[in-house]
């Protein structure tokens, strides 16, 4: 991990933040990770990331939210790049594998969530079950929109840890 790490800290800018936009779609949280670097190690790279993602704005928030397909989906709204598609992919292989009826309810779900909220329903799904997130999705239909943007927020900042990992496991 150390050899990833210091092939993170050494690129130029612009591979630094196609890096860490693998991680994160929100261009701004890609930028300022990008700005902070030299990391000293794994634990480093993890606190600056959390830091920056709670000092975000919620455009910031919306638009990482649209580098990810909707659950059982496999296309996002906003371009991503081969590994952050197959990072989604690996994610949510469990809703991949759900009986047709799960498979639709989940779809439908992200519809009236999407038309509730403006955003695509966000949840970390990695180890979860398609009746898991099924159940995730109607529970977090009735909070308000508020509430709700913090929570997604809060799945977002899980998936981008989880892909950090990855990152710097893999490069």
């Amino acid at each position: 991990m150390d050899k990833e790490l210091d092939r993170l800290n050494s690129l130029s800018q612009t591979d630094s933040e196609a890096e860490f936009l693998k991680c994160c779609g929100s261009t701004r949280w890609a930028k300022r990770m990008t700005e902070a670097r030299p990391f000293a190690n794994v634990e480093e790279v993890s606190s600056h990331a959390d830091r920056i993602w709670s000092s975000l704005t919620e455009q910031d928030w919306l638009q990482a939210f649209r580098a990810h397909p909707k659950i059982g989906e496999r296309k996002a709204a906003a371009a991503q790049s081969q590994q952050a598609s197959s990072w989604s992919v690996q994610e949510q292989s469990h809703a991949q594998q759900a009986a047709d009826e799960t498979k639709a309810a989940i779809a439908e779900g992200n519809r009236v969530y999407e038309d509730r909220f403006g955003f695509i329903f966000i949840i970390c799904a990695s180890g979860k079950s398609a009746e898991e997130i099924l159940s995730s999705l109607n529970e977090r239909l009735a909070h308000d929109p508020k509430t709700e943007m913090r929570i997604a927020a809060g799945e977002q900042q899980k998936i981008t840890r989880l892909r950090l990992e990855k990152l710097l496991q893999s490069g």
